[in-house]
């Protein structure tokens, strides 16, 4: 087996996962690509977050050569992947997705289909944004609190106890309170997907102000050269902005 295409024959259905959209583009429609191996009738499932007009393009691409395409883009980070119990929303047909579904119920907890093709894309930019703005508040709320010298293990148990609870600060506040900078989601991967939010809300005249706030903050740690750490890491920036040290 030396490329998508040998592993895509014969085939009921056929998942990928990549960066970005080119990637996407290029495993599924380039030479020796995963519809070349493809027969009639084979469901690709697109499990990454790419350009929900991307999206559509590739539905439209593969419904003409009588292919299914779906777009399910996942929720959840590396231990969500690893313990099976990832968000999934589906974009595509109803059929495709109902062949498909008990095989992303083996990867998913929460496996919704959310419309057509392109929209699990948007619903993922959508929770992207929530993302990315709760990890900035966290940053604000330890710089904060860090200046006035509090216990920050306190601080998340206290927040973890009432309304300021999220998967953010269960998976994450420790590692932030920590100043462990190490990879799970990374940052260049957090930065993209909130530049792809951004740019839809652009195209449908939606100001996103806070959006494009967090992004300034993740685009000034790819700026230090952070983008290989995790999404967590974004403390590093209210590090630098409040002359503090985790």
């Amino acid at each position: 087996m030396t490329s998508a295409a040998d592993a895509a024959q014969g085939a009921d259905a056929v998942f990928v996962s990549l960066p970005d959209s080119p990637q996407v583009e290029e495993a599924l429609l380039g030479d020796r690509g995963v519809v070349a191996g493809c027969l009639p009738g084979t469901v690709v499932v697109d499990l990454s977050t790419i350009d929900a007009g991307v999206s559509r393009r590739l539905a439209d691409e593969l419904a003409a050569r009588k292919l299914g395409y779906l777009d399910a883009p996942v929720s959840g980070g590396p231990q969500g992947a690893e313990a099976g119990t990832l968000s999934i929303m589906v974009g595509g047909s109803p059929e495709g997705y109902q062949r498909v579904e008990s095989l992303l119920r083996c990867l998913g907890q929460t496996v919704i289909h959310v419309g057509a093709a392109g929209m699990g894309q948007v619903f993922k930019s959508c929770n992207q944004i929530v993302c990315a703005m709760n990890i900035q508040a966290l940053c604000e709320a330890f710089a904060l609190a860090r200046s006035q010298g509090a216990d920050l293990s306190l601080l998340r148990e206290v927040l973890g106890g009432g309304a300021a609870d999220s998967w953010m600060l269960q998976n994450l506040g420790p590692r932030m309170t920590e100043g462990d900078a190490s990879a799970g989601f990374r940052i260049e991967l957090q930065l993209k997907d909130i530049r792809l939010a951004t740019q839809l809300a652009a195209q449908a005249s939606v100001p996103l102000p806070g959006s494009l706030q967090v992004m300034a903050l993740y685009l000034e740690a790819v700026a230090h050269g952070e983008g290989g750490n995790g999404n967590q890491a974004l403390f590093r920036v209210y590090d630098r902005l409040t002359g503090q040290g985790s």
